[in-house]
């Protein structure tokens, strides 16, 4: 079905204001001094637990291949936001997880994101941010394969 500007569909709808949290998040990393993260690395941090993650679970959530993966935390590891440790739960595995400097990133990313949510919330008012919210929560049941 054909849409027209008038009438853009649900997930353009859900991806502008994705991207325009994502491009303030950015904006804020580089101002800070994190200009050398780029957005496949993020993704990459982003499914980062806080006791680290094992590089194959990084790959599958990403949806990359596991070297691709292998590829992209050698970059975060050498600029130093990542580090590799071993799995205390399997002494042949590795987790990677979050340096000082990657929590730091991370920590001013975080901010940035609740500081756009709170914009849209005062944008939509509380009833229409808590029904956005209600909805989002639902298509996620449906959406989210690592939930």
């Amino acid at each position: 079905m054909e849409r027209s500007d008038a009438d853009p569909s649900l997930g353009l709808l859900l991806l502008l204001p994705y991207r325009a949290m994502e491009n303030r998040v950015f904006a804020a990393l580089a101002e800070a001094g994190y200009q050398d993260v780029t957005l496949a690395q993020a993704r990459i941090v982003q499914r980062i637990g806080p006791e680290g993650t094992r590089l194959t679970e990084l790959a599958e959530q990403a949806q990359v291949t596991k070297q691709t993966a292998g590829f992209l935390v050698d970059q975060i590891e050498r600029a130093g936001y990542v580090e590799r440790v071993p799995d205390p739960t399997d002494g042949r595995a590795r987790l990677v997880r979050l340096s000082e400097r990657g929590q730091r990133a991370t920590a001013l990313a975080n901010t940035v994101a609740a500081e756009v949510e709170a914009e849209w919330a005062d944008h939509l008012g509380p009833g229409a941010t808590a029904q956005l919210r209600r909805a989002l929560t639902r298509l996620r049941d449906i959406t989210d394969p690592y939930r």
